[in-house]
Formats: structure tokens, C-alpha cells, sequence
């Protein structure tokens, strides 16, 4: 079976046959689709537009989309110090 030239170059670099290289791919692919799909999820519950921005376009084969899963998203919002009014008298 002729494969593309892609699935030939990945599979001398990792040394393997394409057939096996296509199997590896495949399971990377799933695993970081489903962190993402899960990270995303948990992003938008939470109305964190930007950390949904980030994780829609950065990909880092789930990494970035496990620690806003673990760490991240169990962060509270640090709220402002709001200073108090000075009333200056006459």
C-alpha cells in the first residue's frame, strides 16, 4: 500500500514501520483531542475567555490543557484591593 510522504518521513525518524507510526499518531491524536475537548469544556463552564482562546489555539498534546484542568482552573480570581475614598474637606 503507497502511503504519504509524511507517514514515510515520521516513521524512519521514530524508526518504526508507517504502519506502526500511523498507530502511534493516532493515539497521540486521540489523547490530545480529549484533553482538549475536556479543558475547553471546563473553560467555557467557568467564563475563562482567554484561557478558552489559549487552549483553542495552542497546542501542546493535552500538557497546557491538564494543567488548566489540575491547577489552573481550581485558582481563585485574586480580587482587587480597592482603596478608599479620600473626601478632601474644605
Amino acid at each position: 500500500m503507497a502511503y504519504p510522504q509524511i507517514y514515510e518521513t515520521i516513521a524512519s525518524y521514530l524508526n518504526v514501520s508507517v504502519e506502526t507510526a500511523i498507530v502511534i499518531l493516532s493515539i497521540v491524536s486521540i489523547w490530545a483531542l480529549i484533553w482538549k475537548g475536556f479543558a475547553l469544556w471546563k473553560s467555557a463552564k467557568k467564563n475563562s475567555k482567554y484561557w478558552f482562546i489559549a487552549l483553542l489555539i495552542i497546542n501542546t498534546l493535552g500538557i497546557l490543557e491538564i494543567l488548566y484542568i489540575y491547577v489552573f482552573s481550581k485558582m481563585k480570581p485574586r480580587k482587587r484591593k480597592e482603596k478608599p475614598i479620600k473626601i478632601k474637606k474644605k
